[in-house]
This record gives C-alpha cells, sequence and structure tokens, in this order.
C-alpha cells in the first residue's frame, strides 16, 4: 500500500538566539514528524531544520513553526548575511516517496491560504508552485529583501501576494513551495577577500552565465570568504563539476578551496555521483554499495503482510441496514469528486492549458474539499439512521416516554433528511466542477471528466431517494415540502448541467457510437 513521505525544508531568520530555535523545533516535533537534520548559521542568522513525514503532519508541522516564527522573531531588529524577507523566510515541500510534486504544489497551496488566513501574513508561491513565471525562482521574489517589501507591498502590483494581506508586520512574509531535492553547498577559500568570493559566485551561478541549475552568492563568513551555492537539480548539473568549477575560478584569482560544508542534509545518489567521478569508476553500478544490497536483501525478507481490511463495498454488501443506500450515494459522489480532481491535475503543468492552469489549482482544492466533506457523509449517513432505529427502540408505555420517544424519532428522521440532502447539494458542486474540467481541462482526460460526472448525477439520484423515502415520516410537513421543493430545484439544476455536457463532449470529444 502506498506510504507517502514529504521532507519539509524550512529557512528561519534566526540563529544567535537559541531559545528562539529550540521553540521552533518544539512546534515541529510536536506535530508527529521525524526531524532530520537543524543547521543554524550565526554569521547568516538564519536556522535550517529538515523534517519528514505522511504530508498530513508534515504540513501541520509546517503551519506551527511559521507561526512560532512569526510569535517570536523581528525582522525590524535582525542582521545577517543571508537575504530574508520573513521569519519563516522560505518552506518547500519536496516529495520523497509515493506522493508527486503536484499533490507537494497541493500542500503548499494549503498551508499559503491558511498562513495567511489565520496568520495574517503575506505569502508568495515560489518554484513548482509559483502562480507567476516571475516568482519560479526565489531570489527574484526577495529581492531588496525585508525592507524592500516593507517599502513596496500594498503600494506595487508585483508585490501582491498570493495569498494573506498585502501589508507587513515585523514578521514579514513567508515564501512557501514546492520543489526537488536542492543541495545547499557552501566552498570557504583560502583567502578573506569577499569580492574573490563574489566574483566566482557570479561566474558559477547559472542567472550570470554559469552553470545551469546553480544558484550562487558571495559571502564573508567566519572569516573567511564564502561562496553560498544551492544546486537545484544536481542530476543534471553534478556536484563534483560545480566543486571543479569553483576550483578553475578560485585559482584565477591565487587562491584555493579552504574547506566546504553542506547546510542540511544531501541525496545519497550525490555523494555517490561525486565519489564515482573522483575515482573514475566508469562501470560503477549502484548496487555494488554494499549498506545498499544489504539493505534490499534484508526489506525484501522482512516485508510483512499486510492485513486485509474490509473494504466499504465489502460492508455494503453484508445482510446489515447500515451502511445502505445513503452512504453508497455519498461514496458514488466522493468518487466524482475524485475525478474531477484526477482531471485538474492532468492539465496542470501542460503549455498547452497555461491559461487555465490558475483555475484548475482552485478546482482541485475544491475538489478535495467535496471529497473529504462526501467521503465523511458515508459515515454521517449510516449514524443518522442508527439513531433512527434507536429512536424506534426506546419504551412507549407511559405517556411521558411515548412523548420523548416520538421527539426523537422526528429528531432522527429529520437527520435521515438532512444528510443526504447535504449529499445532493455536494453532488451537484462536483457535477459543476466536472463540467467545467470538461470544457477547458486536459482533452485527453474529458472521458474522465464526463464519467465524474456521471457518478455525482448517480449521487444525486440516490441521495434524493432517500430524501424522499423520509419525508414522509416527518410531522411537520411543511419543513418536509420544503425539502422536496429543494431537492427538485438541485435535479432542474444537474439536468442544466447535464446538457451542458453533453454538448462539451460532442465537441471536444470523439465517441463512438453505441
Amino acid at each position: 500500500m502506498p506510504n507517502p513521505l514529504v521532507e519539509c525544508i524550512p529557512n528561519f531568520s534566526e540563529a544567535r538566539r537559541p531559545a528562539v530555535v529550540d521553540a521552533i523545533l518544539e512546534s515541529i516535533q510536536a506535530a508527529g514528524v521525524y526531524v532530520l537534520d537543524r543547521h543554524s548559521d550565526l554569521d547568516h542568522n538564519r536556522t535550517v531544520i529538515t523534517f519528514a513525514g505522511p504530508p498530513a503532519a508534515v504540513e501541520e508541522a509546517a503551519f506551527q513553526s511559521i507561526a512560532a516564527a512569526a510569535r517570536l522573531i523581528n525582522l525590524d531588529q535582525h542582521t545577517g548575511e543571508h537575504p530574508r524577507i520573513g521569519a519563516a523566510d522560505v518552506v518547500p515541500f519536496v516529495p520523497i516517496r509515493d506522493i508527486s510534486m503536484v499533490e507537494c504544489v497541493e500542500m503548499a497551496r494549503r498551508l499559503g491560504r491558511r498562513v495567511g488566513d489565520e496568520l495574517g501574513l503575506p505569502v508568495y508561491l515560489y518554484e513548482e508552485a509559483a502562480t507567476r513565471p516571475e516568482r519560479k525562482n526565489l531570489e527574484d521574489i526577495r529581492r531588496g529583501e525585508y525592507e524592500a517589501l516593507k517599502a513596496e507591498i500594498g503600494t506595487r502590483p508585483e508585490r501582491e501576494p498570493d495569498f494573506g494581506p498585502a501589508r507587513i508586520t515585523p514578521a514579514g512574509a513567508v515564501v512557501i513551495g514546492a520543489r526537488q531535492p536542492l543541495i545547499a553547498f557552501n566552498i570557504y577559500l583560502t583567502s578573506n577577500d569577499v569580492s574573490i568570493a563574489q566574483k566566482i559566485a557570479k561566474a558559477v551561478r547559472h542567472s550570470s552565465g554559469g552553470l545551469r541549475y546553480v544558484k550562487a552568492l558571495g559571502l564573508l563568513v567566519e572569516g573567511r570568504a564564502q561562496v553560498s551555492m544551492n544546486l537545484t537539480n544536481f542530476r543534471q548539473t553534478p556536484l563534483a563539476r560545480v566543486v571543479e568549477m569553483v576550483r578553475r575560478e578560485a585559482e584565477r584569482y591565487g587562491v584555493g578551496i579552504h574547506h566546504s560544508e553542506l547546510v542540511g542534509l544531501v541525496p545519497q545518489e550525490a555523494l555517490v555521483d561525486a565519489a564515482v567521478w573522483y575515482t573514475q569508476l566508469d562501470q560503477f553500478h549502484p548496487e555494488q554499495i554494499l549498506e545498499q544490497r544489504l539493505q534490499a536483501a534484508l526489506a525484501e525478507r522482512e516485508a510483512p503482510t499486510m492485513p486485509v481490511e474490509t473494504s466499504f463495498l465489502d460492508a455494503l454488501a453484508q445482510g446489515t441496514a447500515t451502511p445502505g443506500g445513503g452512504a453508497a450515494a455519498a461514496h458514488a459522489g466522493a468518487a466524482a469528486a475524485a475525478l474531477v480532481a484526477m482531471v485538474a491535475r492532468l492539465t496542470v503543468g501542460k503549455k498547452k492549458y497555461a491559461s487555465v492552469e490558475g483555475r484548475m489549482w482552485e478546482i482541485i482544492e475544491a475538489a478535495e474539499t467535496l471529497r473529504r466533506s462526501l467521503t465523511a457523509a458515508v459515515q454521517e449517513d449510516s449514524a443518522a439512521f442508527e439513531s433512527y432505529m434507536t429512536a424506534v427502540r426506546l419504551p412507549k408505555d407511559t405517556p411521558e416516554q411515548q412523548a420523548a420517544r416520538e421527539a426523537a424519532l422526528q429528531e432522527a428522521v429529520l437527520a435521515t433528511i438532512r444528510v443526504p440532502l447535504g449529499v445532493s447539494r455536494l453532488a451537484v458542486a462536483v457535477l459543476r466542477l466536472a463540467v467545467e474540467v470538461a470544457q477547458t481541462g486536459n482533452v485527453n482526460a474529458i472521458s474522465d471528466a464526463a464519467s465524474g460526472a456521471a457518478l455525482a448525477r448517480a449521487a444525486l439520484t440516490a441521495s434524493g431517494l432517500n430524501v424522499r423515502i423520509n419525508c414522509p415520516n416527518l410531522q411537520d410537513q411543511a419543513a418536509a415540502q420544503t425539502f422536496l421543493a429543494e431537492l427538485r430545484g438541485l435535479n432542474e439544476q444537474a439536468q442544466a448541467l447535464e446538457a451542458e455536457l453533453n454538448a462539451i463532449v460532442a465537441e471536444r470529444g470523439r465517441l463512438a457510437d453505441a
């Protein structure tokens, strides 16, 4: 079974106050993630914490760490060598296992919206999550640092955040995104002349004509000139190639490499590639690494047998009253929402659909919200029926007991109407999104969009049957008629949407006659 794992590497504008860093670290640990590394640099006045875990836990840990940093760090009083615009300066998500880059982008967008709404901080999305080409690169967002952002936000359109208010507080802004694994790698020179490091950085970084996937700055750290680099794709621009270019450029100025350092963690593959390059192991294969071969053998021998759990469909097939048709309706609606999200995900990142990419991200978020609500309704429907059966079994021997039983029955009947009626509303919302992705989404997935619409329509029909069969049991027939009128209105909306969908499929799709 999939066991998704996400890495997050937030950078905080603090290193000189250990108590503050400890508090941020505690906020991360409280979310139940695995803290893998903590790196603080006093000259940069910056701390990088690396943690990993299941997506939901990682997302929560990231939010709590941003909240802690915003509470404890004042950028009006902050100084350091490293550029920054926020207390929690940059928060990237990296897919590690059983999770796609698109899902990490969704995490970034959800987190960004929450940070903007709940913490009142401006949020900018970058790298794979960027909403504009000019915001893909972190250095472009961070140009001028906190001081420039403070002066320009709210007055210059290009400073308008993706989420949150267009105003600044001493916590600054947060840059959130999703990216491939990055190597933060610093090389110290045998010199204290920072101008040499700056010249080397200019020569090596891609933005000024150097190596692709390399970002670099020249700094003075611990009394030595430092070339501070981010390697954004070590497979395309290997670590060894970067080291050798820095070495060659340093020789032009009569200096050499004193030592290098990693900030945070590095993929094993990057170090193996460097070792292979330097030792000229041209016939090398990764399977020749002892630990890797041993780990694979142990994993194969110790792989646990996963217990087979009773699925929803198995439970539905049992000879019991719950789950029943109402729960099945909600399940169908959740499947419809999942298909809508799938089509939207197949659309984002495609150049052909760049004009609708922003809307597709919104549809993904909306579809996932609907899917969660419909999934919850599966249990809610069964619980409503169980409450009705509990009320039926109440004693009715005395007038008081009979009155209490009738009141409980009416409350339960109301629940058996309201839950499927809520499913009906959600089903129409899913149907509306299905029509939209059929119209503007990836045309290669138009049958999936139409399938989602068909499932949403089935969910509406099935949930509507549950509303109609329970309304006669409601004593308040005026309320019952109101519910039925709403149901008729939802069906009318669905019919109009189906007609629209049929026209879209006829225009964009190529279906064979049945």
